[in-house]
């Protein structure tokens, strides 16, 4: 048995050493003391990688801390989210996912590595687009309804393009198909560029690709657009119907980008990054530049785009299910 005396200098000790660790910065107020990982799944050049390289030396200024860009192409940006997803839950790696690696991508896959709600801590949705859905100049088809009625007309003999087996553009003309009733058959193509080349030289019917990359084709009439994808008309093409207001109400289609962390980051970190990256994207410079690319800013809360996620995994699951896409 300890002596009166012992005792005491035991409880001194114990006093002091829990003063030492009240007066320690918890590990939410020294972050970050340290570079932060910037993954981003896509190859330089991309809008994925444009939209991190305007976010990413803004958010080292605001830190106070090296924020380093780790661009990891690869299976559709899977192997960027799988990183992201196996990294230490510290704060010091963040990552920007989008509709195909956390959405689509997963549903088409009968295993995969990451789960996109259960593994990851939502930061700030970014940017949403829309999509526009183009044909050539000389074709006949001017509107949703004329290509409905097309398709009617003549089930399985018109066909769309897209940049490839579960892009952005296959799963919405598998919506299109789904919603408005029609056969309009895919033909897949190994990125946009081939895709437009042979819409422009009328072998496929219609493709849906991004504003940014048809605006300029359209204004200068050497492709139509029919009609944009997003709930409201696009900002760019003001004049072009949503698919929703030419027959097919509901349709709506968004490519959309967001900041996330590995899950268990602290709330605190996850509450700091929220408010420094939605206050960079409130920067006119910063909102020139991303707005240029077609998008409509769209930040909010944590909890707001872990709700919207969760929303388009079960969206696009469905889709994904009915319309029998796999990636095998």
């Amino acid at each position: 048995m300890l002596s009166s005396k012992s005792r005491i200098g035991a409880l001194a000790l114990v006093a002091a050493s829990s003063y030492a660790f009240a007066q320690s910065p918890a590990p939410s107020q020294s972050y970050p003391s340290r570079p932060i990982r910037f993954i981003v799944p896509f190859p330089p050049g991309g809008s994925t990688d444009i939209y991190a390289r305007i976010i990413g030396p803004r958010l080292a200024e605001a830190l106070q801390q090296q924020v380093v860009i780790d661009n990891r192409p690869g299976a559709g940006g899977a192997l960027g989210a799988d990183l992201a997803a196996k990294a230490a839950p510290d704060g010091y790696t963040i990552w920007l996912g989008q509709t195909n690696n956390l959405a689509i991508g997963p549903a088409m896959r009968s295993k995969n590595s990451y789960d996109p709600v259960r593994d990851f801590a939502p930061i700030t949705l970014l940017m949403r687009a829309p999509q526009v859905l183009v044909v050539n100049t000389g074709s006949p088809i001017a509107s949703i309804r004329d290509l409905i009625a097309a398709a009617k007309l003549k089930p399985g003999t018109l066909t769309y393009a897209s940049a490839g087996i579960g892009s952005s553009g296959h799963i919405t003309g598998e919506l299109l198909n789904l919603t408005a009733g029609v056969d309009i058959t895919h033909v897949p193509y190994k990125g946009a560029s081939p895709a437009m080349i042979d819409l422009r030289g009328g072998r496929v019917t219609y493709l849906a690709t991004s504003l940014a990359s048809a605006a300029q084709s359209v204004k200068d009439g050497k492709i139509k657009a029919i009609a944009t994808t997003g709930a409201r008309r696009a900002r760019l093409m003001p004049d072009t119907p949503t698919v929703s207001e030419s027959g097919v109400p509901g349709f709506e289609v968004d490519s959309w980008h967001g900041m996330l962390a590995p899950a268990k980051v602290s709330r605190d970190i996850i509450a700091r990054l929220n408010r420094e990256i939605v206050a960079i994207l409130e920067k006119p410079e910063v909102r020139e530049a991303l707005l240029s690319e077609g998008g409509d800013i769209t930040t909010g809360t944590p909890e707001a785009f872990a709700t919207f996620l969760k929303s388009e995994v079960v969206k696009w699951g469905k889709v994904v299910k009915a319309s029998g896409i796999t990636s095998e």
